[in-house]
Order: C-alpha cells, then structure tokens, then sequence
C-alpha cells in the first residue's frame, strides 16, 4: 500500500520577494512588447498599448482573488486538479506552451538587446548555459535575478521621467480600418501577462496570509509594467526613423530621450533581465514536468533525480525544446504569437474553472470580474487560432504530445504494488513529529543524506553523553523550485530506505529514531525549520561532498542550515 504525505514547506515568501520573482516575468514584457506594438500598429501603437495596459490590470486584479482562494497553490494545474483530471492536464500544457517560447522569446530578444551577429545562435547557446547551471540546481542566481529586477526597475523609471517633457509634443495617430482588423492587431501584443500564473504557483510558500502578500506582490508590479509601458509606448511616437529598431526599442528610448550611454545602459541590464526570465521558464517548465509526473499524469522517470536533486530529465526537456523552438523559429513577432496562444490560454482555463466552480467563496463582482477577464481571453485565444495558424499548429504539438504520454502512463504503467515492503515506512512530517513530541523528549536531530555507520556511532555517543534517548531523523526530499505539488505526494524508496536503515542502526546502540520525511528545494532551510519546530538544539550533518563552485551556485546547504536556526541551536559536523 502506497502511504501519501501531506506536503509542509515552510511560508517564508514575502511580498517583495514574490513581487522580484514576478518583475521578472512582467518587468521583462517592456523589452519587447512595445516594439512589437509598432510594428503592428506603427503610430497608432500607443492606442494599443492601452488597451494591454487594462487587460494586465484586469488579470492582475483577477489573480488577487484567485491566490487566497488556492493558498496551497493557485495557477491553472491547482485549480483544476480537483475537478476535472484532464482538463488540468490541458490548462498545465497550454502554460508549459507558454514557458516554452518565454525562454525562446526572451532569449532572442536579449541578444538582439546585446546587440551581436546572429542573436538567434547566441540565444540557443545561452539557453543551454541556462541548463548546464540549472543542472546543479542553483539557489543564488535567484538573488542575482532580484538585483538585476530591481536595477532594470529604476532604469526604466529614470526613462520615464527623460520622456515627461516631450510627452506634450507627441503627435497621437488614432487606429483606421475595421474593428475586426483592429480586434486582431490588440491580439497580436498581448504578452505581459504570464507573471499571473507565476504568482499563482507561489501561494504554497508565501507568508500568511496570502491575501495580503499576494496584493503586495501583484500591485506594485502591475502598475509599474501596466502604466509605465502605456506612457514609453506614448513617447515612442515622438522618435523619428522606429521601423529599422522594432527590435532593440529602449535602447533607442533611452538614448533619444535620455543620453546615448543611457541607451546602452538600459539595453544590457535588460538584456540580463531577459535572461534572468529564460532561467525562470527553464526551471518552471521543469517544476510542471516534475509535478505531472509525481501525480502520475506522465512516465515516473520524469521525477528521477540527479546527484544534486534536480530531475534531470525533466530539465533536458526543459532545456531542449526551447533551444528547438529557436532552431526553426528566429522571428520575434512570430514568436509572439506563438507565446500569447499557450499563455492566454492558460489563464483562461483558470479564470473559467474559478468563475463556474459554485464551491469557491467568490461574491457576485467577483465572479463577475473573473468571468469577464475569461471571455475576454476567450475572443483573444480563438483570435490568434484563426489568424496566427502555425501558433494553433504549435499549441497542438504540446497539448497533443503531453496527452499521449498521459495515455500511456494510464495504460501501460499502472501504479506499482511493490514485491518487498520497504521496512519501518513509517515516516512522520515535521507536524505530526511535533504532536508526538512529549512522547519523545529529544534536542538532537540528525539530517539524512548519505551517512557512514561510523558517522550514526558519533551521533548515537553525542546522544548518551548528554543523557538522552531520542533523536529525530530527518530526510529533505528535494524537487525543483516553485514546483506546483499535489497535496499529498509519496515519499521515495529512496527516502523510506535511508530512513528505515538508520532507525534501525540507531536502534542497535540502544537510541529511539522519530523518521521525520521533508520536501523541498533548499535543504539547509527545510532542516533549519524542522529543527526550529521540534525544539532540536543540536543538528547533525555530513561533510559536503561538494565543489566550491558547486556550493557557490546552489547555496551551501550547512550556511543555509546555521544562517536559519534559532539562536540557542548549533550544528555539529560529523566526520564519517
């Protein structure tokens, strides 16, 4: 019998972090979308420009009731699970759709922000340099990708504030032609929007209560992506000669209204900024993969890990079909419309099963507010079907390719009835070990990873010297950042194992072992918490059997571990 867990990760994700994570996504959106708004629309592009400006409000308004609603977890995959199996399936695939040409898109457009020969080929390497770090599962680039937002922010703000003189000498050109045609030119530009679903995903492990984090996260963002690129698409228009720099347009921004080394400036920290986004599709087109597989939607060996606990297949896929996209598809507006079809399409799902689902808590204006956020979708998703047929082609391609794995994990890969039980399968979560904690007065705890019978000796004569009995094991299962888990996941053999094998080495030396099973993307955190949580005093851990360069990238897990413990608590390293 398979014995499900419920998933406990700790709520450390504060508004302002959130908030970084999600400029990211949307912040980026300015690099391009306004160029690809003139090239559309040529002078009449602000009208347009607008008219993006209030559906990103209208879904970043959405999505502030949606995250309080799924607190576990609130994008597409989350709020479908429950209802419909496959419709879930379908939204996680439209959104994987998504993240596939946000790593090509922005990719692309950052080495044409860098201005070198042949940006396409760059683009492919850059994403495999994405993959190849990604491989180890870094920590810290995500504190880089915070500095870099956070920079490409003021810039564009210092751009803003360059325009405000000239705004008044701007000459507006109102749209001709029919609406239909008009109708189709505003679905051509609507890219700023997937940092929703981002968001979304993050409610899981945001500080309580998500409401108010949530809001935080989304408000201050919105409105700076929203207004900010309404008003740089006004002040585009006053810039003779745009059609030869659809491609690189802040950087003519920039140095027009600014200065030219200003324009050179904003161009590389956004040229980085793209490039913080290609490493945030790879590892959350990765985190979906992993969790369609853990509730075995495709193949198991989607969630098989590397040495540094990242599923390396699901990271190949990741990497691949990004670096694919790019080998046939080297044209930013065709891209766009590839991107809008998986993405739009995405958060229509989700904002359709939230308006219909009669179970969520939601007043008339909300409903009201997500249902007609859907219909809008809607219009623009069959837009882009119609007018954009390789785009559909594309969409069909993820959506088709992930159902079929599906069909065969259902048909040909049944859920397995282990020959030989895994001894001592009993594990416990950090708050079900805690309720049991007056049962088994321990201050030490030991962090499982690989350990020697000479390292659970040491550990078992630190206990006896200080006249206790008990220790709490504890086993941090690592998956991939943000990855959107179900509820309740089955720890790995692996897991069971190692667990089963210590309790019972700990046991010959005459020491009660409470098996304490975690999981999570940052180990020294996740250990920090369960032993702030259990009262342990004491931490046990192995030597690192990693590279110095390695520990740079993913963060190493004893500095984690020390840097989060409460102040009365030390660890101890034990040598094997």
């Amino acid at each position: 019998m398979l014995m499900l867990k419920k998933v406990d990760r700790p709520r450390e994700l504060k508004w302002f972090q959130a908030g970084a994570m999600l400029y990211g996504d949307w912040g980026t959106s300015k690099a391009y979308v306004i160029g690809i708004a003139f090239a559309l629309a040529g002078h009449a592009s602000w009208f347009y420009l607008g008219l993006m400006a209030i559906l990103t409000m209208l879904v970043g308004f959405s999505y502030m009731i949606i995250c309080p609603l799924y607190p576990d977890g609130g994008g597409v995959y989350s709020a479908l699970r429950n209802r419909s199996r496959l419709l879930a399936m379908i939204g996680g695939l439209m959104l994987i759709a998504g993240y596939v040409v946000t790593a090509s898109l922005s990719a692309l457009s950052a080495f044409q922000y860098f201005g070198v020969s042949h940006p396409a080929m760059w683009a492919i390497g850059s994403i495999a340099v994405v993959g190849i770090i990604n491989w180890i599962g870094p920590s810290k680039v995500s504190n880089i990708a915070a500095v870099v937002a956070v920079t490409a922010s003021i810039l564009a703000g210092v751009l803003f504030l360059g325009t405000l003189p000239h705004l008044s000498d701007v000459t507006l050109v109102w749209p001709q032609g029919k609406f239909m045609e008009n109708w189709g030119v505003f679905a051509g530009i609507v890219l700023a929007i997937s940092g929703a679903e981002a968001v979304a995903n993050m409610t899981g492990v945001m500080v309580e209560p998500v409401r108010k984090t949530a809001k935080w996260a989304i408000v201050p963002v919105m409105l700076e992506v929203s207004v900010l690129t309404f008003l740089l698409g006004i002040a585009m228009n006053g810039v003779p000669n745009l059609h030869d720099h659809v491609e690189d347009m802040l950087r003519v921004l920039g140095a027009y209204y600014v200065a030219p080394w200003f324009g050179e400036a904003i161009s590389i920290v956004f040229a980085l900024l793209l490039i913080s986004a290609v490493n945030t599709a790879v590892n959350s087109f990765t985190s979906i993969q992993f969790a369609f597989a853990k509730d075995r939607e495709l193949p198991q060996f989607f969630t098989k890990l590397n040495r540094f606990g990242v599923p390396w297949l699901s990271l190949l896929v990741a990497t691949a079909v990004p670096m694919l996209v790019l080998f046939f598809v080297q044209d930013l507006l065709q891209l766009a419309a590839l991107y809008a079809i998986g993405v739009v399409g995405a958060i229509a799902f989700n904002l359709g099963a939230c308006t219909f689902n009669r179970e969520l808590p939601l007043k008339f204006w909300q409903r009201f507010l997500l249902g007609g956020t859907c219909l809008v979708l809607v219009l623009i998703e069959i837009t882009i079907a119609v007018q954009k047929p390789q785009a559909l082609v594309f969409a069909l391609i993820v959506v088709g390719t992930g159902l079929l794995l599906r069909r065969f994990v259902k048909t040909f890969m049944p859920i397995p009835i282990p020959s030989v039980m895994v001894p001592s399968s009993e594990v416990l979560t950090v708050f079900e070990a805690k309720d049991i904690g007056p049962l088994y007065k321990s201050t030490f705890m030991l962090a499982l990873k690989r350990l020697t019978p000479s390292m659970i000796a040491n550990a078992a004569r630190q206990i006896k010297l200080h006249h206790e009995n008990a220790i709490y094991l504890c086993y941090v299962e690592e998956i991939p950042s943000a990855a959107d888990l179900p509820d309740e996941i089955t720890p790995s053999a692996k897991a069971l194992e190692i667990l089963a094998e210590v309790e019972h080495a700990l046991a010959e030396h005459g020491v009660t072992a409470i098996p304490v099973w975690q999981v999570g993307h940052q180990a020294g955190k996740m250990l920090a918490h369960a032993a702030n949580e259990l009262g342990a005093k004491t931490v046990f851990v192995g030597m690192t059997e990693y590279a110095p360069l390695v520990n740079m990238l993913r963060g190493d897990v004893i500095r984690q571990l020390t840097r989060n413990l409460k102040k009365d608590s030390s660890v101890m390293v034990l040598n094997s």
